[in-house]
């Protein structure tokens, strides 16, 4: 497999766990959004405080895969550049556009 096909495959892994990851703190973001830090509820309202421990359950849940996703996306982002460097410093450079009327 040549280089330059080996940094489009990390590119394209690390560019996917970027979106997962992406996605994934945006959810979370949403449920934060939800949560309320102090409630004061009546016996009445008891199922409002089950809602609250659901969606911190939720949040705690998303904790460790953002904590993996994250590193990932860090290991798979940094042979992808150095990778991507040394194809462009071994590349040949492109040929010379010949105007008209320029002599050869």
């Amino acid at each position: 497999m040549e280089p330059s096909h080996i940094v489009l495959v990390l590119f394209s892994t690390c560019g996917a766990t970027t979106v997962v990851l992406a996605i994934l703190l945006i959810y979370r973001a949403t449920l934060s959004s939800k949560e309320d830090d102090q409630i004061f509820i009546d016996a009445a309202e008891h199922h409002h405080i089950e809602e609250q421990n659901e969606l911190i359950a939720r949040m705690t849940r998303l904790r460790m895969p953002i904590i993996v996703l994250t590193a990932i996306s860090a290991v798979l982002f940094q042979p992808s550049a150095s990778g991507f460097i040394k194809v462009l410093r071994t590349s040949k450079p492109a040929q010379r556009c010949v105007c008209i009327g320029e002599r050869l």
